[in-house]
């Protein structure tokens, strides 16, 4: 079946309240495109501002990060509830930044998986290996880990409301770069996990994105691989120019 690609840009910890309103508002008047779905990530902060510079647009507004709780005594967290009432559509979990930097395991990042879908935000998961686990092999190994732990006792109506994004630690914000087969490569082993747990035609809808330095001159390669359904943008999404390159690539 056709899988509409999502691309979404994920601004990490930059950006202020004036560049940050610029930005969204260059991005919203540039994608008019029906055949991909857009969205973006601002930080905490900036949330409710962007969601007003988005209203009325083609672009959604997604969380980088959530608590799984909905409220209670969690200084300096924010809820699922907080961020579907400020405009949210989707929240992203499980960044190898919050893996490897802050130390996020599996069952924490189900759990807020879990909340998530509690409140009907959309998830994009992610997965994906360092150089050294690349370097000995166990590429496959980690991806099925994280994936299959991190959607532990869901059912397939919760893997409707859920995207993958593979991304190689080891691609980001290194200049280098997975190839376009080994992109495909990853994602064809994802949606075959899918297959396996949740049956083919779960596997067939699943967007999987590919996050690993994604950039508009190597953006057609990869997004016109047959199991990459769009991006997972990071530096590339501070630009607007450079983003809706990479969206145009992928409605190509």
């Amino acid at each position: 079946m056709a899988r509409t690609p999502f691309v979404c840009g994920n601004w990490k910890m930059f950006t202020e309240a004036h560049s940050g309103k610029a930005l969204a508002a260059t991005i919203a008047a540039g994608v008019t495109d029906e055949r991909v779905r857009v969205g973006i990530c601002p930080p905490y902060p900036y949330l409710a501002l962007i969601a007003e510079t988005l209203a009325g647009s083609r672009v959604a507004l997604g969380a980088q990060n959530l608590y799984p709780a909905n409220e209670g005594a969690f200084t300096g967290e924010v809820s699922p509830a907080m961020l579907k009432d400020v405009g949210c559509h989707f929240v992203i979990v499980g960044h190898s930044e919050r893996r490897h930097g802050l130390g996020e395991q599996n069952a924490f990042i189900n759990h807020k998986m879990k909340s998530a879908l509690a409140v009907g935000l959309e998830v994009i998961l992610c997965v994906g290996e360092t150089l050294e686990e690349r370097q000995a092999g166990e590429t496959e190994s980690i991806i099925q880990t994280q994936l299959i732990e991190g959607v532990q006792g869901f059912s397939g109506s919760d893997i409707a409301n859920i995207m993958i994004a593979y991304e190689p630690v080891w691609a980001i914000g290194t200049g280098q770069n997975a190839t376009p087969e080994q992109a495909q490569r990853a994602h064809e082993f994802i949606r075959g996990l899918c297959s396996r747990h949740y049956g083919p035609g779960a596997a067939d809808r699943l967007i999987i994105q590919y996050g690993g330095s994604v950039k508009p001159d190597n953006a057609r390669a990869i997004l016109s691989q047959p199991d990459v359904d769009g991006a997972l943008v990071g530096g590339a999404s501070l630009k607007a120019d450079s983003f809706l390159a990479i969206v145009a690539a992928a409605a190509a």
